[in-house]
């Protein structure tokens, strides 16, 4: 490749799962190949043997195209365009960024244009004055490939984007399952919290779309709905596909939903009968002859109100009870499932009312759990940890 290779933009939809429309679009360089067909020209500028003031014009000649493209066409969404952060470090004078001059120059409405910065590499310092530039002329900011590393996580909390664009490869694998799944719901709670927008990028599957929707992001992209095409799309292109999909989701979530009330259902069972039983002396025998190992009851302790156990983890496998002494005497009144129980009055209290924990990993089987709070009379609370595998 020399100087004289040729880049253009193509532009990739990016769809609103709410509305079903395009609401923007992530412009993309792309260059011809031998035999004349268009192609990413993401290898050209993720060569090490490419100077970067080379790869730089090409990037400020892509730029200008897209910009220009999208100052002429009808459709109100946004437009993505990347910048490298490496690239940051090659500015000067901050008051005279190229891409503000130029949305200058064609008279684009600024806050119509989100700056995706890309890569993790540049000076921190660079990039929150750059982005400080951007946001005073009043353009937004994302970050992409949320997710890659600890130096993503750092810009997040010193940038704090308009936007978040979730790693395309850690996204797949989390909607495959495993501890990749617990990050990305980890990383959509944060940028809930933060009030930033979820982008997931390469979206390609119907599982995909749908494992997209249950990690709250509202706007996606990807082949399932378009690869980037070299014209702007009619906004309500892929409205039917959208609805289509959202219907499909929602009736699986229900089926879900009743499977999960339906076990829930089971288990306030059983601890209503481990409650009559705890009421009075009780015999761990006769409890065997009710379902609690295959119901998902994994051990039962009981608690004082100040939150210190009071008796042993009763623990059910294999068919049988056994007790295990270690954390009598624990506290755990820094659980939210014990003080949230505690929080509630008298009359908000009756004796199927159950206080439920977040999901975590159960240390001893490794299983997925849940515990359960409720009060058994005023001096004890009752403490069921039961498998969250249903969820």
């Amino acid at each position: 490749m020399t100087s004289s290779t040729i880049l253009f933009p193509y532009f990739q939809p990016i769809i609103c799962t709410a509305s079903g429309g395009i609401v923007g679009y992530e412009a993309l360089a792309r260059q011809h190949d031998d035999n004349g067909q268009v192609i990413s020209a993401g290898d050209l500028f993720a060569s090490p043997t490419i100077d970067d003031n080379q790869l730089i014009q090409w990037d400020r000649s892509v730029r200008r195209q897209a910009l220009q493209k999208f100052s002429q066409q009808m459709h109100k969404g946004y437009l993505t365009i990347n910048i490298s952060a490496a690239w940051i470090d090659y500015v000067d004078d901050y008051t005279a960024l190229p891409t503000l001059s130029m949305l200058q120059e064609l008279n684009i409405d600024k806050s119509r244009i989100i700056i995706e910065i890309t890569e993790s590499k540049g000076a921190l310092e660079k990039l929150i004055d750059v982005v400080k530039e951007y946001r005073k002329h009043g353009l937004k900011v994302a970050i992409d490939d949320f997710g890659t590393g600890y130096s993503q996580l750092e810009r997040v909390m010193e940038i704090r984007p308009d936007i978040i664009k979730l790693d395309m490869k850690l996204f797949k694998q989390a909607a495959k399952g495993g501890i990749e799944q617990d990050v990305v719901h980890l990383l959509t709670s944060l940028s809930k919290r933060r009030a930033c927008q979820i982008v997931c990028e390469g979206v390609e599957t119907d599982e995909e779309f749908y494992y997209a929707l249950d990690c709250g992001a509202q706007f996606m992209q990807g082949y399932l709905f378009s690869p980037a095409e070299a014209e702007f799309q009619d906004p309500n292109r892929y409205h039917r596909q959208i609805e289509l999909l959202r219907k499909k989701f929602l009736l699986k979530t229900i089926k879900k939903e009743s499977a999960k009330l339906a076990f829930m259902t089971n288990i306030k069972f059983l601890v209503s009968v481990l409650r009559i039983a705890l009421e009075t002396d009780f015999n761990l025998n006769k409890l065997v002859s009710y379902p609690f190992e295959q119901s998902g009851v994994l051990r039962f302790y009981l608690c004082d109100n100040q939150g210190n156990q009071i008796s042993s983890n009763f623990n059910f496998s294999d068919g049988k009870w056994f007790e295990e002494y270690r954390e009598v005497g624990f506290n755990w009144s820094w659980r939210p499932y014990f003080y949230r129980l505690l929080a509630l009055s008298p009359s908000d209290i009756d004796e199927n009312h159950l206080v439920t924990s977040e999901r975590y990993r159960d240390f001893n089987t490794g299983q997925l759990c849940n515990t359960l709070s409720i009060r058994l009379d005023e001096e004890r609370i009752l403490l069921v940890d039961v498998t969250a595998e249903m969820d």
